[in-house]
């Protein structure tokens, strides 16, 4: 697999010995009127070849087709290893965007609907011909004129603004792997600091009674802890592990403990087996404060929006997600927004091997009807279904500290309840209910919903330093900033024709609060982009950049009811040049300039815990 690209494993939370990588050449067509079904596609060689995980919209790809493609067909042909001494196998989709069907051999064995989450497929072995080949079929839907979360993807022939290329089909790796009938599934790992011990919540594709279930806990490739379960009728086997002792996962050190898990039938075989890891911390607010490990830490994030210019929202290579981290630690961040975007595992695990503080955040980007912002969707039920899959997938990172489910919900809040209202309060039910560990933040921006939301913020592009500072000044008496955007025109009536309240957030009740984005300098001196942006007026001279960037970073930092910033951005994209990094990771400023900024020791981290 050394000449595949993307052939690591895409599941390092979960990893099987024994796999498969599917990426590499298929056969590929675009349907682009979505007759494709009725055309006999399902049984036909397809014209194009294309180079799998990267979206045929991408250079990486071979295609390179920018236009809006509705449909599109993959093909491979696979040939199941010999050693493979089981009765099934299991074919992962990792991200397809958007709409996906999937035939093996002609049967259709899965559909999913959703272009950030993984799906997976079951392949019955029992028929295999003697070569053992099998056949794979899938067609990805992506409509731009229906709803669905898409993130920064335009819906426009060319990216925008903040809106950026568009992907469709295949973007994440492709890979197999054999499992018996009764096998382990994804667990989730929670570190409990109360009582110093590990929650494992493991569950079992088919309930079982008479088999075993062995935790094992090992640090630094030493056993620390086990414990063994006997399955039974029920889905689920939950354990709690005592730690002798802990060693917890921070900034500094992030260490991480290896767990092993085996499951043994009546015989005492094992039948399956998997390794995963953990990170020991807790996360907690009191009061303004955030806390990793009790200890009060302020949040130097940047917003990373994950795309790169051969392959769109594919990393090219492993080592590009480790070298964004790497490029925002020297920057002085600790930290990201992962924005618009649900980030592939192999960042995460990064992440958590770096210690790198990241925000949990869905592709969503808005539900707006106005007219000033036509590139908005309007919600479906998939919005909740999705963003329950990404955080079952991501649940068990140490480096997520929150979860923000919604951004820049720009719609003012009516007399009625509308769309927004229910699907606001749906999917900030639904994070709390999947993961009670973290702090969840309703929506970030501008249109706070959820009267009981964890945290409170803003976003907050003024350039002028000291209209920031003002804006920012009266946190202490109950009053946070919130932009409250002034449209006009006939859209802001409702649907009976009356004017709509310009209220656009419920008021804060005193949560911990930070400005999430703030930001955005315009700086490129050799952007070649004509349409090319940033936020404000571009400074004059870097020596402005720089002053600039310092006093509206040290607004925040001196602020003692700030727990914490989100500086926008990374790194530039496309026409929207105000990154500390070119879009291809090149350096733009002095880093040490930027990250002596970044690393004075913040007003609220003064402050005794």
């Amino acid at each position: 697999m050394s000449n595949i690209l993307r052939n690591e494993y895409p599941r390092p939370q979960m990893q099987r010995k024994d796999w498969l990588c599917l990426n590499g050449p298929w056969e590929f067509g675009v349907d682009q009127g979505d007759s494709g079904l009725q055309r006999g596609l399902l049984t036909r060689s397809l014209a194009q070849t294309i180079q799998v995980p990267f979206c045929p919209e991408s250079k990486l790809s071979g295609i390179e087709n920018q236009d809006h493609l509705i449909c599109v067909w993959y093909r491979k042909r696979v040939k199941v290893p010999t050693e493979w001494k089981t009765d099934q196998v299991l074919v992962h989709f990792q991200a397809v965007d958007y709409e996906s069907t999937v035939w093996v051999n002609g049967e259709e064995v899965a559909r999913h609907r959703g272009g950030f989450t993984p799906f997976s497929c079951k392949v019955d072995l029992g028929n295999l011909t003697a070569d053992r080949e099998i056949e794979i079929v899938l067609r990805a839907r992506d409509y731009d004129d229906r709803p669905q979360p898409r993130g920064k993807q335009t819906r426009g022939f060319a990216g925008h603004g903040a809106l950026y290329g568009r992907t469709t089909g295949i973007w994440q790796t492709v890979w197999m792997e054999p499992v018996p009938q009764i096998h382990l599934q994804r667990p989730r790992l929670t570190p409990v600091g109360s009582t110093e011990s590990l929650q494992v919540v493991q569950p079992l594709s088919i309930p079982t009674e008479g088999h075993q279930v062995r935790f094992q806990i090992l640090a630094d490739g030493k056993e620390v802890a086990s414990k063994t379960l006997k399955t039974n009728a029920d889905f689920t086997l939950q354990a709690d592990i005592p730690l002798p002792t802990v060693r917890r996962w921070t900034i500094e050190d992030p260490f991480l403990y290896e767990v092993n898990v085996e499951l043994r039938n009546t015989s005492n075989e094992v039948v399956d087996f998997y390794q995963s890891y953990f990170g020991f911390r807790t996360v907690s607010l009191d009061g303004k404060k955030f806390k990793l490990n009790g200890k009060t830490i302020f949040q130097r994030l940047v917003l990373d929006q994950g795309y790169y210019p051969d392959g769109l929202m594919t990393a090219p290579r492993d080592e590009d997600l480790v070298e964004d981290i790497r490029l925002s630690l020297e920057a002085g961040f600790n930290g990201a927004r992962l924005h618009q975007k649900v980030f592939e595992e192999r960042f995460l695990y990064h992440a958590d091997r770096m210690g790198y503080l990241v925000w949990g955040e869905f592709g969503d980007w808005g539900a707006a009807n106005l007219g000033r912002f036509p590139h908005h969707q309007s919600f479906s039920a998939s919005y909740i279904t999705e963003w329950l899959e990404a955080i079952e997938r991501d649940y068990s990172h140490p480096s997520i500290v929150g979860w923000c489910p919604l951004n820049e919900t720009w719609e003012p809040i009516m007399e009625e309840m509308s769309q927004l209202d229910d699907i606001t309060k749906g999917m900030f039910l639904a994070t709390k209910a999947m993961d009670p560990t973290r702090p969840v933040l309703d929506t970030s921006g501008y249109s706070h919903r959820i009267h009981e939301t964890d945290v409170y913020d803003c976003h907050d592009y003024t350039q002028d330093p000291e209209k920031f500072a003002e804006h920012h000044s009266h946190v202490g008496e109950g009053d946070p900033y919130q932009n409250e955007w002034k449209v006009e025109g006939p859209h802001l009536r409702d649907y009976r024709g009356r004017p709509l309240k310009q209220r656009w957030s419920t008021p804060s009740r005193g949560q911990p609060y930070f400005v999430s984005e703030f930001g955005g300098i315009w700086w490129n001196p050799e952007d070649e982009h004509r349409d090319s942006w940033g936020y404000g007026e571009r400074p004059k001279n870097i020596e402005e950049f720089y002053d600039r960037f310092e006093k509206l970073c040290t607004i925040l930092l001196k602020n003692p009811l700030m727990f914490g910033y989100c500086y926008t951005q990374l790194t530039d994209i496309d026409q929207e040049q105000n990154g500390i990094y070119t879009y291809r990771r090149d350096i733009k400023f002095d880093m040490q300039r930027i990250r002596r900024v970044q690393t004075q020791i913040a007003a609220i981290e003064k402050l005794a815990d």
